[in-house]
């Protein structure tokens, strides 16, 4: 059908919530497009962001940006980590409800 995409997801990963529902780390979303923080440091406008971390302790997914910026950008130094965190966090609106609309079968 088009439109349709696969995406790699890790079986243990939560399911995705509906929209709107408060974020479980599904990972829906930043493997079928990077956020526009994934589009503009690591070009990419399809397929899985690069900084999508897999957690395993916690089973689930986060934002590499988020949690470590540093070791997706070798260019930022230590020292703005935080504020770099606070900035990309603000910016993909974490903790402000699933917004991926994905269907899934």
């Amino acid at each position: 059908m088009a439109g349709e995409r696969t995406v790699a997801i890790h079986p243990k990963a939560p399911p995705k919530p509906a929209v709107g529902m408060a974020c479980n780390g599904c990972g829906v979303c930043c493997a079928l497009t990077p956020c526009p923080w994934g589009r503009i440091f690591f070009r990419r406008r399809q397929d899985a962001c690069p900084a999508l971390e897999w957690l395993e302790a916690e089973g689930r997914y986060a934002c590499g940006l988020v949690r470590k910026p540093a070791d997706h950008l070798a260019w930022l130094p230590r020292r703005l980590e935080r504020p770099a965190r606070t900035v990309f966090k603000r910016w993909i609106a974490a903790d402000g409800g699933c917004d991926c609309d994905a269907v899934l079968d």
